[in-house]
C-alpha cells in the first residue's frame, strides 16, 4: 500500500448468489464509476459468482477490497472472513458486525441491551410449522398489524404486512423461502426514517432521511425508483426527536461494532419515539439509495464519499 490513497489497486466485490444479485451489480458499477472519478486508476469489478473469481482475488495483489455486495455471502461476514485470511483491508464492518447485523432477530437482542427501543416480537426456526394455536397466541401477544420477514434478508424481499388473521400462515411460509429464520413483530405505525453513520472509531450521523412512499411499506420496488419521489432530507421532525433518533443509530452503530459506514431505519412512532427497525451494514450504492443521497446533502459529492469508505478501510487495517 501507498500513501496516497488513489495509487491502491482495489477490487470491487459485488453479484453472488443473493436476491440482491442485481442491486450488488448495480451499486458496484457505480462505486468503481465513482472511485475512478476520485482519482483512483487500477480499480476492478470481481463478481464473486464467477467460477475464477477466488483465483482473481488471490492473485490479483489488490491493495484493498471494496464489498457492493448485499444480502448472503455479502453481509453477512462471509466474503469478509476470506478477506480476513487473505489480509486484504475492506471497506465497512467486520465479519461479527456483520452477522449480527443481518440476523435481524440477534440484532434485536443488542438493541434492547444497548437500551434502544425495538418492536415486539418473536423468532423461530423455518423448519418449524406452527399449529393453528401457536398463531393464535402470536396474534393475541402482538396483535394486527403485523410484519414478517426472513431474519436475515435484505431489500424488504420476502416481507408480508399481515392485516388479517388468515394472511399470518402464507406470510411465515413466504418468509421462510428466503432464509433460516422467520421474524414476526408488531407493525410500528409513524413517520419513517433512516439514519446514515459514516466514521470508524469516532462515528458522526449524516443528516436523517424521511421516507415517503405511498405503499404499505418501503418494499423492493419502491426502493429503486429515483431517490426524490421518496426522500425528503432533511427529515421533517422535532428538534428533540432528530436528536434522539441520530443518537440511536450512533449507539446501534457502536454496539454492533460497525465500521466505515452503518444506515439504522426506524419509525418514529405517535409518541415521538424512534423504534429502531434493522441496520444495514452495506448501504446500497446506486443513484437512488439512501446513504448517498443524505451525503449529498451533507456537502459529500459521491466520488469523494466512495473515497473516503477506502480510507476508512485502510485505516482499520
Amino acid at each position: 500500500m501507498t500513501n496516497d490513497v488513489t495509487a491502491n489497486k482495489v477490487a470491487v466485490l459485488a453479484g453472488g448468489w443473493s436476491d440482491e444479485r442485481d442491486v450488488s451489480l448495480m451499486s458496484a458499477r457505480e462505486v468503481a464509476a465513482a472511485l475512478k472519478q476520485a482519482g483512483f486508476k487500477d480499480v476492478d469489478l470481481l463478481d464473486i459468482a464467477s467460477p475464477d473469481f477466488a483465483k482473481t482475488l488471490c492473485c490479483g495483489n489488490y491493495d484493498v477490497a471494496f464489498v457492493a455486495l448485499h444480502g448472503e455471502y455479502g453481509e453477512d461476514g462471509c466474503i469478509q472472513g476470506m478477506l480476513e485470511v487473505l489480509h486484504i483491508p475492506y471497506t465497512f464492518s467486520g465479519v461479527m458486525a456483520s452477522s449480527m447485523a443481518m440476523a435481524k432477530d440477534v440484532a434485536k437482542v443488542v438493541y434492547e441491551r444497548a437500551g434502544i427501543p425495538v418492536a415486539p416480537g418473536m423468532a423461530f426456526d423455518r423448519d418449524h410449522e406452527p399449529t393453528q394455536k401457536e398463531l393464535d397466541e402470536i396474534l393475541e401477544k402482538l396483535g394486527l398489524p403485523l410484519f414478517v420477514k426472513p431474519a436475515s434478508n435484505g431489500s424488504s424481499f420476502g416481507i408480508t404486512r399481515v392485516t388479517t388473521p388468515g394472511e399470518l400462515r402464507e406470510a411465515i411460509e413466504l418468509a421462510a423461502q428466503s432464509d433460516g429464520r422467520v421474524l414476526v413483530e408488531s407493525a410500528v405505525e409513524g413517520t419513517e426514517i433512516t439514519v446514515p453513520v459514516v466514521g470508524n472509531a469516532h462515528p458522526e450521523a449524516l443528516p436523517i432521511i424521511e421516507i415517503d412512499t405511498g405503499a404499505d411499506f418501503y418494499d423492493a420496488k419502491v426502493k429503486y425508483e429515483p431517490a426524490e419521489l421518496h426522500h425528503r432530507i432533511p427529515a421533517n421532525l422535532p428538534d428533540d426527536v432528530y436528536a434522539k433518533a441520530q443518537e440511536y443509530a450512533l449507539q446501534a452503530h457502536v454496539a454492533l461494532g460497525c465500521c466505515g459506514c452503518s444506515r439504522s431505519d426506524f419509525i418514529v412512532n405517535a409518541q415521538g419515539v424512534p423504534v429502531i427497525l434493522e441496520t444495514n451494514t452495506i448501504p446500497g450504492m446506486t443513484a437512488a439509495s439512501l446513504l448517498p443521497d443524505a451525503a449529498r446533502h451533507d456537502g459529500i459529492e459521491f466520488p469523494e464519499l466512495c473515497r473516503r469508505f477506502i480510507e476508512l478501510a485502510l485505516e482499520e487495517a
